[in-house]
């Protein structure tokens, strides 16, 4: 296993609760995870540990939520997505991910005042959030953020709000989405060194926290009214998208 302090140790099965109640309940909780764990294992080693674990809460996530999906939302998005995370694998060697952050952040702010502003116009007749391009530059910058910072929820929960999803309908395709992502970057973050077999082995010691947060998410998620979810939500994404446009000054 990988050499961690019991100070560690708390922080990571702290991280592994919160992925798993971000996964099955509420979408941005685990907005602490990644800096939290790279405070305890090397930045870029981080996303290689991170990614069994995220792979790990997806798979609980689509079990419970496998009925709640939309297939047409989640086609159009996918092929974009891919191109993403390929070009993401390529960027890793040139770029940081502390150098991505911030541009991420202001990313996610202006979608969602793009989506707030689509909200306050009156008849909803600005229809851009339902076209094409907006979810081919959805999928791209979801893939690409995620290959290399596994920073695409606060992304993908903007693109699902401005999508008027209910929020069983929403956590369900989200958790299909990101299954489908995360098992895609297995390979490129194993060529990369990213996985190891120590990480591998810490990982499965910690899916009994993660199986507890899916839990309480699931309990959560049922007691939640449509507009408290949709305003919690939205203010975790702006939270993160805070985080990461500050982070580098620290």
């Amino acid at each position: 296993m990988l050499p961690l302090d019991n100070t560690a140790w708390v922080i990571v099965a702290f991280c592994s609760l919160l992925v798993g109640l971000s996964k099955t309940g509420l979408p941005g909780a685990g907005v602490l995870a990644v800096p939290l764990v790279a405070c305890v294992v090397p930045a870029r080693e981080s996303t290689g540990f991170l990614l069994p674990i995220l792979v790990a809460a997806d798979i609980m996530a689509i079990i419970y939520w496998r009925r709640n999906v939309d297939r047409q939302k989640l086609i159009r998005l996918l092929p974009w997505t891919l191109a993403g995370i390929v070009g993401g694998y390529f960027g890793l060697r040139f770029i940081s991910s502390s150098g991505l952050m911030p541009v991420i952040g202001l990313i996610v702010l202006a979608m969602l005042g793009l989506t707030r502003w689509r909200s306050s116009l009156p008849g909803q007749k600005w229809e851009i959030p339902t076209s094409r391009w907006f979810a081919a530059a959805t999928g791209i910058l979801a893939g690409s953020t995620s290959m290399m910072a596994n920073a695409a929820g606060p992304i993908m929960v903007v693109y699902m709000l401005a999508m008027k999803m209910e929020k069983k309908e929403l956590i369900g395709t989200m958790a299909w989405f990101f299954w489908i992502v995360n098992l895609t970057k297995v390979p490129f973050s194993g060529s990369l060194n990213l996985i190891t077999i120590e990480s591998l082995t810490t990982d499965l010691v910690l899916l009994p926290f993660i199986l507890a947060g899916g839990v309480a998410g699931i309990f959560l998620v049922h007691r939640l009214p449509q507009e408290i979810f949709n305003r919690i939500i939205e203010i975790l994404a702006a939270a993160t998208a805070l985080y990461l446009c500050v982070k580098p000054l620290f």
